[in-house]
């Protein structure tokens, strides 16, 4: 059996999809798609029904890694103060890279700006895990309210991503300030 070194053309779909999708937004026609992944639209019609559904399995196909790029390991942090901290310090890090556009789920449901979209439920999900991850670590600090503290901070969270992706905002110490500020003031510890 042979291998070969290169990519399926799902995977190259799905991987032109988020590149561009996050760099030009969820506007990008299906030519420009199908160029950027080297497979022909016939090959992604037969692969996915539609160009949202690309969408969709991009967004879906990228969750974990983002995810995980927000997510302390144990050496990193050791209080859930410390882990929700982490959040904000790795935004802020990956904010100042210069090809940061904000988070690709925020900036799909705002583009979209249709709810019931298979991407918006995609991006709306992750959106829903980071604020559920930042609840679970403030009910664990001790926060009087965790729902409304991650609900403030999911606030903080887009709106840094949104102010920085746009290029109106440096982010350097402003939200872990900011965020800093919220734990003292719901007892997290």
């Amino acid at each position: 059996m042979a291998t070969t070194d290169k990519a399926s053309p799902r995977d190259r779909l799905l991987d032109a999809a988020a590149e561009l999708f996050y760099r030009d937004g969820v506007s990008i026609g299906v030519e420009a798609l199908c160029r950027t992944a080297g497979v022909s639209k016939r090959s992604m019609y037969q692969l996915f029904e539609s160009k949202d559904e690309v969408l969709a399995a991009s967004l879906e196909r990228r969750a974990p890694g983002y995810a995980a790029q927000l997510t302390a390991g144990a050496d990193e942090a050791d209080t859930p103060r410390e882990r929700i901290l982490y959040v904000f310090e790795r935004a802020e890090k990956l904010s100042a890279e210069p090809e940061y556009q904000g988070c690709p789920y925020l900036a799909a449901l705002v583009e979209l700006k249709n709810p019931e979209h298979q991407a918006s439920l995609v991006a709306r999900a992750a959106k829903q895990q980071l604020q559920d991850s930042l609840r679970a670590q403030a009910e664990l600090g001790g926060a009087r309210d965790p729902e409304l503290l991650a609900r403030q901070l999911m606030l903080i969270f887009d709106g840094a991503s949104a102010r920085a992706g746009a290029r109106i905002e440096t982010l350097d110490g402003l939200t872990t300030t900011t965020v800093t500020t919220l734990l003292d003031a719901a007892g997290v510890q």
